[in-house]
């Protein structure tokens, strides 16, 4: 995802609502005066949450995983396996942070059951991010984080709000697909669906709303009454990541329209 071009998008406004906030890279680059950031994976919204709460305690207690001794397959799939256990949310999001830093790639990754399955990443010393946590428990202050389907988000959304969409892409060929970040797809209806309420949002409400999402013929037939602007962007295509093609990306734009009197 490229920041600068959603940023240059964006209009200003009160509250900027992400019903999709992920890894929160444009709350984190952006400066309203208030967001509300929902995610539809519980794991991570406890992390934020957490970390908004007691910043210090769960900085210090999450780099004591960050030790050599953890950075091994054994260890991993120990830790994995209480993670999947345990209904301990403190201890649920200390270990959400480790298995995202060293799992494979970075994933966020679930089964059918719910468990998290993603495999060891097998990587030299994984990065603690004592920084980035610092700087995102200081600006979430500005931030109401949220748990609850995307639609929910939109209903909260008043005059005077911004909402930018990240949801799940459009897979770019039928073997592409990957709905499993939560314990729940997301499929085309999802993405119709997501595409019906940017319009009512902009048309009867006069929010506006931006959508990223990759440029495929499903997504201008969906978003066809917004303003499309066109980007490239890198992504790995092979599995050993060895691989990179530009991809297109779409950043669809509804313009909100004035609410009749």
């Amino acid at each position: 995802m490229l920041v600068e071009p959603i940023r240059r998008l964006l209009p200003a406004g009160d509250k900027l609502i992400e019903p999709f906030v992920g890894a929160g890279s444009v709350f984190l680059n952006t400066d309203y005066d208030h967001y509300l950031l929902n995610d539809i994976n519980p794991d991570l919204i406890q992390l934020y949450k957490t970390l908004k709460r007691r910043p210090k305690t769960y900085i210090e207690d999450a780099r004591r995983f960050f030790v050599p001794a953890n950075n091994t397959e054994s260890a991993y799939y120990q830790l994995r396996e209480t993670f999947n256990q345990t209904r301990d949310p403190y201890l649920r999001s200390l270990l959400f942070l480790y298995l995202n830093r060293h799992g494979y790639n970075g994933l966020c990754r679930y089964n059918s059951k719910g468990l998290f399955n993603v495999p060891f990443g097998r990587y030299k010393a994984p990065y603690f991010p004592e920084a980035e946590l610092e700087f995102f428990a200081e600006k979430s202050r500005k931030a109401t984080f949220t748990c609850e389907p995307f639609q929910q988000s939109f209903r909260r959304a008043r005059q005077g709000h911004v909402i930018y969409c990240d949801p799940p892409y459009l897979p770019l060929s039928p073997t592409a697909n990957f709905t499993s970040y939560a314990t729940h797809g997301f499929g085309l209806d999802e993405q119709l669906l997501l595409a019906q309420k940017a319009i009512h949002a902009a048309q009867k409400r006069g929010i506006p709303v931006l959508i990223s999402n990759h440029d495929t013929e499903t997504a201008r037939i969906f978003y066809e009454s917004a303003e499309l602007t066109t980007l490239q962007v890198h992504r790995f295509i092979s599995q050993n990541g060895a691989t990179r093609n530009k991809v297109g990306e779409l950043l669809a734009f509804f313009v909100p329209q004035p609410r009749r009197k």
